[in-house]
């Protein structure tokens, strides 16, 4: 029996690793794209892979899925971040959990991670073929013709794990699925204003954003760019809110709350400092922590403050204005950035179409799918690592 699988990526060295492993009779087959394997590893989490996330209830887990979350209930049950801990751990890559719950390699390097793959592959028979461009999928009977633009295979069972790829998407297609068009998702919002202009590297620990006449909401550290805004407050609402943004042609406004604080709260505040500080200058001394000062000075200075007012001479009008700035301070929007190299989109082979027991199509049997070309994305944390080991991890099961 033969495997061959499309993708050398996450999700397709874990399917092809498990298969491998659990029948060594299987002949198994890698097919990809490029001339080197496994490159989303190797970019990811700045160069030092961020494996997976410090969540391990699947049904906390599934939370940080904008699209698959309900599908991944059942696959979480069965392999899991804790699964995917040991796995690396058991072929001698130690992983560290580090304060925000992300996973990475003690080495700090993605090449640990490749370098356990890449050898778990040789050591397991499976064969990688390079600089292979999938051209063509046709069913054969009971088997799948797979033509490159060099060879043409015969398989008995497929695996589809080639990411977020249009031209692999298109030739999905022509096997009668069903593909959901692909929109960006984690990215940055590009925001030209005046409050913000001369701060780049300024962050908050804890700001709510909301999108301007949507329910869109994201809560978290917030910083600002030389674009912008970044941070996972954004990162995640753009994750969520991917195909209403992209809808707006990324052109809306959104409300930052700085302090996550309600507006009575932050008025009580300001209005107890101009009692007990009256003689200081307002500026210069901020009631809030968590606002860096030239943050501070600029919400100050867009509330009709002069830089030398001091609290005393603080009119009602004015306090109100500075609760305002800081709880519901409106910004433009207008485009947006990727984020560093988080290239995940929100789209892909319809989720309807699988059957989440096996990654497997319900259009054609011994037809599987895994990773990020099926319509399922997360926010920034190791999450989109997980769906492809879990994903590859259950296909390669089926398939062996």
């Amino acid at each position: 029996m033969r495997i061959v699988i499309i993708g050398g990526g996450a999700a397709g060295f874990f399917a092809a690793i498990t298969a491998a492993e659990n029948n060594p009779d299987v002949e198994v087959i890698i097919l990809e794209k490029g001339k080197n394997v496994l490159q989303k590893v190797k970019i990811s989490g700045g160069g030092r892979c961020n494996v997976t996330h410090a969540c391990f209830t699947p049904r906390e887990l599934v939370e940080y899925y904008p699209r698959g979350k309900k599908e991944l209930l059942g696959p979480f049950h069965q392999f899991m971040t804790g699964d995917t801990m040991e796995w690396f751990d058991s072929r001698g890559v130690e992983l560290k959990i580090e304060e925000d719950n992300r996973i990475f390699p003690v080495s700090n390097s993605s090449q640990s991670i490749i370098d356990c793959l890449v050898q778990s592959a040789e050591n397991a028979g499976v064969k990688v073929w390079l600089n292979q461009n999938v051209q063509s999928v046709n069913l054969k009977e009971n088997q799948f013709e797979i033509i490159t633009g060099t060879d043409t295979i015969i398989a008995d069972k497929l695996l589809i794990a080639a990411g977020s790829n249009p031209k692999i998407w298109a030739l999905t297609e022509t096997l009668g699925h069903t593909i959901i068009p692909p929109v960006p998702s984690l990215f940055t919002f590009n925001i030209n204003d005046k409050r913000i202009k001369e701060l780049p590297g300024i962050s908050v620990p804890n700001a709510t954003v909301k999108v301007s006449k949507t329910k869109l909401e994201g809560s978290g550290p917030l910083l600002i760019t030389h674009w912008g805004m970044s941070g996972p407050a954004i990162l995640k609402m753009s994750a969520f809110g991917a195909r209403i943004l992209a809808d707006k042609n990324y052109q809306f406004n959104i409300e930052v709350n700085w302090l996550s604080k309600s507006e009575d709260w932050v008025l009580k505040i300001l209005n107890r400092t101009k009692e007990e500080h009256p003689k200081k200058q307002v500026a210069i001394n901020s009631p809030f922590t968590d606002l860096p000062k030239r943050l501070w000075e600029k919400l100050v200075l867009s509330s009709g403050i002069e830089l030398d007012s001091r609290w005393v001479n603080l009119s009602k009008a004015q306090l109100q204005n500075l609760a305002n700035q800081i709880t519901k301070g409106v910004f433009n929007a207008n485009g947006k950035s990727t984020f560093k190299d988080e290239f995940v989109t929100a789209g892909g082979v319809h989720l309807k179409e699988i059957d989440f027991k096996r990654f497997e199509s319900k259009l054609h049997k011994n037809l599987f799918f895994a990773g990020e070309v099926l319509d399922i994305d997360a926010v920034t944390g190791g999450f989109n690592f997980q769906n492809a080991w879990t994903g590859g991890f259950i296909a390669g099961n089926a398939m062996s």
